[in-house]
């Protein structure tokens, strides 16, 4: 009788759990990818205190154990590679970004960097990038794939992952808890570094981007200022239609603005028109374009700002629409973030000629391509409103033509790191000099129309910039530990004879108040009360020439 051949169990494959690779994965993170964070955090601490390096170890095992609990239920034989994966390259461009230009990877910069455009993102991309990608991308990667998966029978697994998530929670609460008091006062009076602990900085602020924007577009912008109507100014019969052109700046800092006392002439266009009304540095109401645009053109600005409402709103424009003024927006960037919604636009697409482009970009005298046609050929008031390039960064060089070249030397990259301040600065104030000339090449395009329009300009930048100051770049910092660099901005006005005479506005009473600080909370109003549109969301408080504004 043959004898039976001994049967073997099958035993589980040796290699690394996914709950393993997820705590590997996790204590990589907290060492080597949040150097911004445990700088910002140990800062003023001095390495020889025992206590000190007993807070970082605590903290440290607090947060490996903090990131270990966010991903591991996610993560199984299956996942556990790709998306481990998926963390560690996004991770790798984070902390690039964050170690280059000193950001914070909050909600505002993630929704700044979700719409950027192919355009925009281009230009944040550089060889210099390499070096980087390559030790916290490439290497951990290349582990990760090395390193063997074991195989477990599914009754082990099922009990193991709830014991390790358990475990990791536990002992992650005991490591906060030995220094809570100090960790619980430190981020009291620093709210911003959650905002550096990287990945969860960017898992956290894109899930809230998310729901924020699923949230709203499952609901229609609430209308705004529909009992708009024109005032007794407006409704006066004979006079001529009148002209508002607002020329939205990008990226232009009050500090280097020659109109505000810079030492360097960037401005000379400007200066030399008798009739222009420079206001003193003036409040913007964020430090990206995503949050400044929309928050300036609504009645409730930074001084009662709430997003939710803002983003949830129609703005000026739609206002101004409502009480029968034409609206017009033409933009050279990446859109108007929602204020122009509804509304008539023109976009690069549009505006591009050949000559005034080059690459991906077109310079912004683009956007007085054809302009003054069209406005001769209006026949009621109009606003239209210009949304510039201007000085978006890194690439400052390519903002400008080469004719106005005119600080060097230059840099002449998009990695700023590469060059010294001097030749970042002398790119940048080039820039402002380009945006001096577009200027003063619209307000003598709205004087040809003098004869039949009222015709007037008003510019103001988005956000400022930093160039290097504290080691800071490029802008979008937590409003709270904003510089003065990115918050302070320029704001001018030029108002031809026929308009100030049309809506009664005396022009040295406006001097006169263009040096009291203002911000970006009152364009609203302002706009509003220049073309004599009343409504109940106007404050007339909080316009910038009611003062000034003479008995009819």
């Amino acid at each position: 009788m043959p004898t039976a051949l001994p049967q073997h169990t099958a035993r589980p494959r040796r290699g690394w759990s996914a709950e393993g690779l997820a705590l590997l994965a996790s204590a990589g993170f907290t060492l080597a990818c949040n150097g911004p964070f445990w700088h910002a955090l140990l800062a003023g601490r001095g390495g020889s205190d025992a206590s000190n390096w007993g807070y970082g170890v605590a903290l440290g095992v607090a947060l490996t154990a903090l990131q270990f609990v966010l991903v591991a239920p996610w993560l199984n034989r299956w996942t556990v590679k790709p998306l481990l994966g998926v963390l560690v390259l996004a991770t790798a461009f984070a902390t690039w970004h964050m170690q280059r230009w000193g950001v914070y990877l909050d909600p505002d910069m993630l929704r700044n960097v979700l719409r950027t455009d192919v355009k925009e993102a281009r230009e944040l991309f550089s060889l210099a990038m390499l070096p980087h990608l390559l030790l916290y991308a490439a290497l951990p990667l290349a582990l990760l794939w090395w390193l063997p998966l074991a195989r477990r029978p599914l009754k082990r697994a099922l009990w193991a992952k709830p014991l390790a998530w358990a475990l990791a929670l536990a002992v992650g609460v005991a490591a906060l808890w030995t220094v809570l008091d100090q960790f619980a006062a430190q981020t009291r009076n620093q709210r911003e570094l959650r905002y550096l602990v990287t990945p969860g900085n960017y898992l956290w602020s894109l899930g809230r981007v998310a729901y924020q924007e699923t949230r709203g577009a499952a609901r229609p912008r609430q209308v705004l200022g529909s009992d708009a109507t024109r005032g007794p100014l407006a409704q006066r019969t004979g006079r001529k239609p009148s002209l508002l052109v607002l020329v939205v700046g990008e990226t232009a800092r009050a500090a280097n603005w020659g109109l505000n006392g810079y030492a360097r002439s960037t401005t000379p266009q400007l200066a030399a028109l008798p009739d222009i009304i420079s206001f003193a540095p003036v409040q913007a109401c964020g430090t990206n374009t995503e949050v400044s645009l929309p928050c300036m053109f609504s009645p409730w600005g930074r001084r009662q700002y709430d997003e939710a409402r803002i983003r949830g709103s129609q703005g000026l424009l739609h206002v101004l629409a409502h009480a029968g003024v034409q609206v017009l927006w033409r933009d050279n960037q990446s859109g108007c973030k929602g204020v122009c919604e509804g509304l008539p636009t023109e976009g690069p697409a549009q505006l591009a000629v050949p000559g005034m482009c080059e690459g991906p970009r077109c310079y912004d005298e683009v956007l007085l391509q054809g302009l003054a046609d069209k406005l001769a050929a209006s026949r009621g008031d109009q606003v239209v409103v210009l949304h510039q390039l201007g000085n978006h960064g890194p690439a400052y060089h390519l903002r400008y033509p080469p004719q106005f070249r005119r600080f060097t030397p230059t840099c002449d990259t998009a990695d700023l790191r590469q060059c010294s301040r001097e030749a970042i600065t002398n790119a940048y104030d080039n820039a402002l000099l380009y945006t001096d000339h577009v200027l003063a090449r619209a307000i003598a395009l709205l004087r040809g129309l003098q004869a039949t329009h009222d015709t007037a300009l008003l510019y103001v930048s988005d956000h400022g910039e930093s160039l290097g100051e504290r080691n800071l770049y490029l802008h979008g910092l937590p409003y709270a530990i904003a510089p003065a660099e990115q918050t302070q901005v320029p704001l001018l006005m030029w108002l031809s004879p026929g308009f100030a005479a049309t809506w009664s506005l005396d022009s040295a009473c406006l001097r006169r108040r263009a040096a009291q600080p203002s911000s970006h909370d009152h364009l609203f109003h302002t706009v509003l009360g220049l073309l004599d549109v009343r409504s109940a969301v106007h404050e007339p408080a909080m316009d910038l020439a009611g003062p000034c504004r003479r008995a009819p």
